[in-house]
């Protein structure tokens, strides 16, 4: 057994990060400021974007693109049940009924026919999960959303180096929204952006996202600002905003994560193809894509256990892993097993049932970029003799 625990997740965090938060902490100014700005900006053109829009969270940034592109109460919006419970919370904070359309067996993200299946009048907005890093079926979900109308915002929490046909992922819809959770590709700690091409809800959202004032603080009461203002300045509340805002000790990290972005990722995708040549002529199944039209962020390496080829199960493998120093992670659980949106909705095992197979067998292995091939090799040793055995 190896006596050093091999971690899930893990950031990677340098003495680079600790010099520019260090920075910020010396200039006294550690709120929203100039710091966040700049990682906007740079998040904005490594993206192509028009706009990007710094959060505390991709929840908030879910939220307020469901707010501010028109979402009212008892619209619908259509979205994936392999997700996170903050896809679904978002819809229905926005006051929206989330509408689930099941999933491709063989990619696990939202299937488009299943997408046409479930529309209706009251269909407003398509909120789909690039899940994994790997980009939807972008050429049918774009020729539905014209066809119907509808407003598409994209969950790209795991999806930041994405691209579809050489498109980044975040631009296809009305907006697009990523995470910058502690395990994710870029972190900030907490954190999150929104993209957007829309000059309107843009600018909707920018006011909304700090309590709907006029003019965000720093640029009130930094010294700079107040040496070259001609006259006091008061304020203005012209939105029912929020509080979701980032701050520039977040974005002081931020900004040094995406300078390694492309570098990481490279090196996640060395881990994730071993992984693929490693476990081959087991008993699971993992996301099938081709590196043709699209390019996955490598953000988590899925494993589905095949039950039609093996009586193991998801858990005892979990218990083996733990005692073999090996941490995991499951991505996810479908939620239609959720408790709250069971009695809410009426979710049971039927409503998507391929989203329940999956949910109900995956796992996810350690994929970051401080992982070494001796890691890798020992992980899918141990996985191998687990289904082996």
């Amino acid at each position: 057994m190896k006596k050093k625990l091999i971690i899930f997740g893990k950031p990677q965090l340098t003495n680079e990060e600790v010099k520019s938060v260090t920075k910020v902490i010396k200039s006294k100014w550690i709120g929203s400021g100039p710091i966040t700005e700049e990682f906007e900006r740079r998040f904005k053109n490594y993206k192509k974007s028009k706009h990007a829009l710094s959060v505390n969270s991709c929840t908030a940034a879910l939220h307020l693109s469901l707010m501010y592109c028109g979402i009212k109460y008892n619209d619908e919006v259509i979205t994936t049940p392999m997700t996170f419970a903050s896809t679904i919370n978002s819809i229905i904070l926005a006051g929206a009924k989330p509408v689930l359309a099941d999933i491709d067996p063989n990619n696990f993200n939202i299937d488009p026919k299943e997408i046409e299946k479930k529309i209706t009048k009251k269909t407003k907005a398509l909120l789909i999960v690039h899940l994994a890093g790997l980009p939807c079926d972008m050429n049918s979900i774009m020729k539905i959303v014209k066809k119907y109308k509808l407003k598409l915002i994209e969950d790209c929490a795991h999806s930041i180096e994405s691209r579809y046909h050489n498109k980044h992922v975040g631009n296809f819809g009305d907006t697009g929204c990523f995470s910058f959770y502690s395990t994710k590709n870029l972190t900030t700690g907490e954190g999150g952006m929104i993209t957007c091409n829309k000059d309107g809800i843009y600018k909707k959202m920018r006011v909304a996202r700090l309590h709907g004032l006029s003019k965000d603080a720093w640029k009130r009461y930094l010294p700079d600002n107040i040496k070259t203002r001609k006259k006091f300045e008061h304020y203005d509340v012209t939105e029912v905003g929020l509080k979701y805002n980032m701050i520039d000790l977040n974005a002081a990290i931020g900004l040094v994560q995406l300078k390694k972005l492309d570098n990481n990722w490279k090196k996640r995708k060395n881990f994730f193809d071993l992984y693929k040549k490693k476990l081959t002529n087991l008993p699971i199944k993992t996301q099938k894509f081709s590196n043709k039209n699209i390019k996955h962020a490598y953000h988590l390496f899925l494993i589905i256990i095949d039950k039609n080829k093996t009586k193991k199960n998801r858990d005892d493998f979990i218990l083996f892993l733990k005692k073999n120093n090996i941490g995991c992670g499951i991505n996810y659980r479908s939620v239609t097993d959720m408790s709250v949106y069971k009695k809410k909705f009426g979710w049971n095992v039927n409503t998507c049932k391929n989203s329940k197979y999956v949910g109900d067998n995956t796992i996810s292995l350690p994929l970051y970029p401080d992982l070494t091939i001796k890691d890798v090799n020992f992980i899918c040793g141990k996985v191998q003799k687990f289904f082996k055995s």
